[in-house]
């Protein structure tokens, strides 16, 4: 049962865009998908509620924001969005029963600092090296002066960077309806899926 947890201790990043998306997708392909939330704000949360129930289930997962545990029986794929500031013993709880992690971050000086540090924390986990570790620029405007020091940052990395997701409203109108990209026709949000294929590939690797 694969566990994939989105993280990144800057805020804003899009960890819950990306995890509802993963879930949606994992849905689609007809796995019994769970998708848990323990940051603070609960957006994944919302997203499940606001889904509607002709699409492909996706159960929530009550997860005590101290007591991370082993999901229930039942469930073959499990996604797991998280909270800014991640770290010390609930980072630690997290890398335990995770098995591959993504790290969102955007076109700006804070979060390339910020995810530098994370990326070495992680590095530092008990089971680092069983940590499959992937990174995704989110909400990129190409042709700009930011992008190019984050794609300069990020080609630094030792770490696959899995790909570049533009600045979209796509994203914004299909979590208002607890939607992802595979639960609307292919060819409205054609652009999209293509950047998101090598995220989906390393997914299921």
């Amino acid at each position: 049962m694969p566990v994939i947890v989105v993280a990144n201790p800057k805020g804003g990043v899009g960890k819950s865009t990306l995890s509802s998306n993963i879930a949606g997708y994992f849905a689609r392909q007809g796995h019994a998908t769970m998708l848990g939330d323990i940051d603070r704000q609960q957006s994944s949360r919302l997203w499940l509620q606001l889904r509607p129930s002709h699409l492909p289930t996706v159960a929530s997962w009550d997860i005590d924001k101290d007591d991370i545990a082993r999901p229930p029986k039942g469930i073959t794929h499990v996604v797991l969005d998280t909270p800014a500031g991640l770290h010390g013993k609930r980072l630690e709880a997290v890398c335990k029963i995770a098995d591959k992690v993504i790290v969102p971050l955007q076109a700006s000086v804070f979060d390339i600092y910020a995810t530098q540090d994370f990326l070495s924390a992680l590095h530092q986990q008990k089971r680092a090296r069983k940590l499959q570790l992937g990174v995704v620029a989110n909400r990129v405007k190409d042709h700009t002066k930011a992008a190019e020091h984050l794609q300069a940052f990020l080609r630094t990395l030792d770490i696959p960077w899995l790909a570049q997701l533009r600045d979209t409203q796509n994203y914004t109108h299909l979590a208002a309806h607890g939607l992802s990209l595979w639960d609307v026709p292919p060819h409205k949000v054609d652009k999209d899926l293509a950047q998101w294929r090598p995220i989906v590939e390393w997914l299921t690797r």
